[in-house]
């Protein structure tokens, strides 16, 4: 068993990665998508967070919270909004995939992987890396040729916001370009 530990920071921010069971591309499907932002709305009433930035690919979702000062459960939010959309979806009798006797046994539904990655934003420059690494996610897996022809991404706001030129990511950011895995999904 791992001794693997979160790091909490009190109103702190974070780049998270939450994958669907089995990597099943639902995420992007209409019920995925209103299932989801039902979800992170319901959560956001009682424990706010801001959404900095995101992006909604088939089989995973990317985004970097920001805590309210004093508050480092970003944990329970993840939480709450995988499991806040795991009941919408089973209500209306979506499938889940098949899980282990031992995950059935712990709750465990076919919807999530039982995990998410983490990891907490140190700086200024660490946040524009993440951020840029967002935005160029659908790139990366090959879903469109331009980085502003995909449509669930906060990339258009952060174009408004002055942040990048629409054009941005004809080529993989240097920011990107380095060891670090971002939680991303391996297997095909």
């Amino acid at each position: 068993m791992s001794d693997y530990q979160r790091y909490f920071v009190p109103g702190g921010t974070f780049f998270l990665t939450v994958v669907a069971y089995g990597r099943r591309p639902i995420l992007t499907t209409e019920k995925g998508r209103d299932f989801l932002r039902a979800a992170v709305t319901s959560v956001r009433e009682r424990h706010p967070f801001s959404l900095v930035a995101n992006v909604l690919l088939p089989d995973h979702w990317h985004l970097i919270v920001q805590l309210p000062p004093g508050d480092d459960r970003y944990s329970l939010r993840i939480k709450l909004i995988k499991s806040k959309f795991s009941e919408r979806w089973l209500e209306v009798g979506l499938p889940e995939a098949n899980v282990t006797k031992s995950q059935r046994n712990r709750g465990e539904r076919g919807i999530w992987q039982p995990r998410f990655w983490e990891h907490t934003v140190r700086d200024e420059e660490d946040l524009e890396r993440c951020a840029d690494y967002i935005h160029w996610n659908p790139r990366k897996h090959q879903l469109v040729e331009r980085v502003r022809d995909w449509k669930w991404s906060s990339f258009h706001r952060f174009v408004k916001l002055g942040h990048y030129e629409i054009d941005w990511g004809g080529t993989a950011p240097p920011s990107v370009n380095d060891a670090c895995d971002w939680g991303e999904p391996t297997s095909q």
